[in-house]
């Protein structure tokens, strides 16, 4: 037995939908009720706000040629300081051969604008610590701390994890487990002078307590801590930073190498002793005569310590982008750095060092403020050319689908609702800003919403058109228009994706915005559209199927009769014929056709205003119209095309629906009576088409209907003709 299909609660689909749309706008409002950086509009781009441009030009203190590697490195590292700083949408483009610039919307601060234009440096440092990128627990030091005050204390059970979870330590308090750890000498304040004087730049004493409080407080997974160019120091002081990626923190000693020791630095394959290749990727590094001393001295040192401090750090604007461990001491000035390289990110390590190994500062060339005028202009127009194609999306819906329309009106209106208040929230909490191509991405995606909305209605009106009632139809065209409408989204989101990943710059505000709304569409069409329709067919004008509701069946084309439910089916009325035009008989379509759909050759007959009849009715229809058939030839059967009875109707007498199987079954065993029947001496294969003629009384007793034969059967084999011929 099929399991019964879960029983759908629209009501409860649209409360939480309304949730979500509350909660949206709810924390939308609040954030701009308590915060100043909260707005209940988007955040506009450059090219809609206007905003600051620089433009830089790199030089070199050496007089050494700059060349296009070298501008490509300094774009990339331009662009991450400012992205990591947080500011949305930053145009950072090349001009002409040497000139960067960079438009950074709105009106950033002197901060911001001294760290685009400040230079970056490379430097090779020792590692003195090395650990995970969050702050110290606080929990973690008092549990500690009770362990070395009572050695010889009985361990207690290890507590759950439910026990241990808890909320996250407070700044304050983080900040006060810091100073306590850190304090080694328990007199309250933190020094920022070595204990004893170090012995080289790996000697452990550099770390003093000030710089163990800022490595317990530096939290390196806040992207805020990784911004290049904020963290400095000079060359001959120790260093707290982060890793590049955010991966790690370090304790580093002071500089042993700057990027002036480097010569080149190139990407390929490792090789062993023999020259032969190992497959893996390796970056090479080539030092002058001068960096070729250092660094024979440096790696012998670092060679005999043990880890972490047999490792050096290769720092670039102040963030680590390498650590690695001496194997053995390099004294040719011909340096390997081995690892999981791949030949993307070897070629990268590449480029940064040998841009780093240039002494290049930006000098800011001008700095001036650009005009939205431009930019407002196209966003009017924009804006007006999104509303036109709305509106004719909006005409087009409500002339196609008539009530149905309104649905999709009310959905687009909805999506276009969740998605302004998504942008606005994403502008307050990530620095989301709307650019143009944001825009265009916008009204693309209301042709994406409008298609999803026709692929569901088609769908119900394709089940209506074979005989459904508007319930059914729904029941059973949801699943597969939901089925096309996440394959349609899914391709769509993908795409945009890729175009993201891919792309820069103005083309990644149109692929976001396009799987933004993409994810809305879903959100909409599962949550709103299809309840609504739902509780639409409960009402009288669409459960009905009124002309204006967009699902009448005549008008859809349907040719099957519908069953309403206690013996009862609806027909599709009559198409009127011409005058003097020959009667066509209504032909009985497929699986779906009941006995009902038959009319006499005379003409069609009258039905009640509301097209509905009993089935007791149509069976006798039926009689009649296969009576006429046989009495004036038409359709008669031959020698060569034996006489087939009709598909049962999917309802038998009781109103419990048959399965295809059944009225197959049902449909074989009145052919076979049918034909015992005309086997028969005296059977009578016409009659009269003149007169209706009444049931014989005298029929034989031990004729009978096989269970499950409808009326039509028996009041077929009990008709006779004038003659009394059976």
């Amino acid at each position: 037995m099929a399991p019964r299909p879960r029983r759908e609660r629209p009501g409860r689909t649209l409360g939480l939908l309304g949730l979500i749309v509350v909660a949206l706008f709810g924390s939308l409002f609040a954030g701009s009720q308590l915060t100043d950086d909260a707005s209940l509009t988007p955040e506009l781009a450059l090219d809609l706000e206007g905003g600051t441009q620089l433009v830089l030009t790199p030089q070199t203190t050496d007089g050494s040629e700059i060349t296009t590697e070298d501008i490509n490195q300094a774009i990339a590292i331009i662009r991450q300081r400012v992205d990591a700083s947080g500011v949305a949408e930053a145009e950072i483009t090349r001009q002409g051969s040497a000139n960067i610039v960079v438009g950074l919307p709105g009106t950033p601060d002197n901060e911001t604008i001294e760290l685009v234009g400040r230079s970056a440096q490379l430097r090779f440092r020792p590692v003195l610590t090395v650990g995970g990128p969050g702050t110290i627990d606080p929990e973690a030091l008092q549990e500690q701390q009770q362990a070395q005050e009572n050695p010889d204390a009985e361990q207690t059970e290890e507590p759950t994890e439910e026990e241990t979870q808890g909320p996250p330590p407070t700044q304050e308090e983080i900040e006060a487990a810091a100073r306590q750890a850190a304090d080694s000498d328990g007199n309250g304040e933190l020094s920022d002078q070595p204990a004893t004087e170090p012995a080289n730049s790996s000697d452990p004493a550099w770390i003093t307590e000030q710089l163990t409080y800022e490595y317990f407080t530096l939290d390196c997974s806040d992207p805020a801590n990784r911004i290049g160019g904020t963290i400095q120091a000079r060359p001959g002081e120790p260093l707290v930073t982060c890793s590049e990626d955010g991966t790690a923190k370090f304790i580093l000693g002071p500089t042993s190498l700057t990027g002036s020791h480097l010569d080149s630095a190139s990407s390929g394959m490792q090789v062993n002793s023999q020259g032969i290749s190992t497959g893996q990727w390796a970056v090479n590094l080539e030092l002058n005569n001068e960096g070729t001393e250092i660094f024979g001295t440096f790696s012998e040192r670092l060679f005999n310590l043990q880890p972490p401090r047999n490792q050096f750090a290769i720092v670039l604007d102040g963030l680590v982008i390498s650590n690695a461990s001496m194997n053995a001491p390099i004294f040719n000035g011909e340096a390997q750095i081995t690892g999981s390289f791949t030949s993307e990110s070897a070629a990268t390590l590449a480029n940064q060092l040998n841009f780093g190994s240039l002494p290049i500062d930006f000098e800011i060339q001008s700095q001036e403020q650009i005009s939205a005028t431009l930019g407002t202009e196209q966003l009017s127009k924009g804006i007006l050319a999104g509303l036109i194609g709305a509106g004719l999306v909006v005409l087009y819906m409500l002339w196609q689908y008539r009530g149905l329309g309104m649905v999709s009106v009310a959905s687009l209106v909805l999506a276009g609702a969740i998605t302004y208040g998504t942008i606005a929230l994403m502008s307050w909490l990530i620095g989301y800003r709307l650019s143009l191509p944001g825009v265009v991405g916008l009204i693309v995606a209301v042709g994406i919403t409008a298609d999803s909305f026709i692929v569901y209605f088609e769908r119900i009106r394709d089940e209506v058109r074979e005989g459904r009632t508007l319930a059914a139809a729904i029941a059973h065209g949801w699943p597969r228009a939901r089925r096309t409408i996440l394959a349609s989204d899914a391709v769509n989101f993908t795409a945009a994706a890729v175009l993201y990943l891919l792309a820069v710059g103005g083309v990644q505000g149109f692929a976001f915005t396009l799987g933004l709304v993409t994810i809305v569409d879903i959100v909409v069409v599962f949550l709103f559209t299809h309840p609504v329709l739902l509780l639409l067919v409960k009402t009288k004008f669409f459960g009905e199927g009124h002309k204006l509701s967009g699902l009448e069946p005549e008008s859809l084309g349907a040719t099957s009769a519908t069953y309403r439910g206690r013996g009862q089916f609806r027909t599709p009325r009559p198409i009127r014929e011409p005058a003097g035009a020959p009667v066509k008989e209504p032909e009985l379509v497929g699986a779906r056709a009941s006995a009902g759909a038959a009319t006499s050759s005379a003409g069609p007959r009258s039905r009640e205003p509301d097209d509905t009849v009993a089935a007791d009715e149509t069976a006798a229809t039926d009689a009649e119209a296969a009576t006429d058939e046989r009495a004036t030839g038409h359709g008669a059967p031959t020698e060569s095309t034996p006489e087939r009875e009709p598909l049962p109707p999917p309802v038998d007498e009781d109103g419990r629906r048959l399965t295809i199987a059944e009225r197959r079954a049902l449909q074989r065993r009145r052919q076979a009576e049918h034909d015992r029947q005309a086997e028969r001496p005296g059977q009578a294969d016409q009659t009269d088409p003149s007169e209706h003629a009444e049931p014989d009384d005298k029929a034989e007793p031990d004729q009978k209907v096989e269970p499950g034969d409808d009326q039509a059967g028996s009041d077929r084999s009990g008709t006779t003709d004038e003659d009394g011929e059976r």
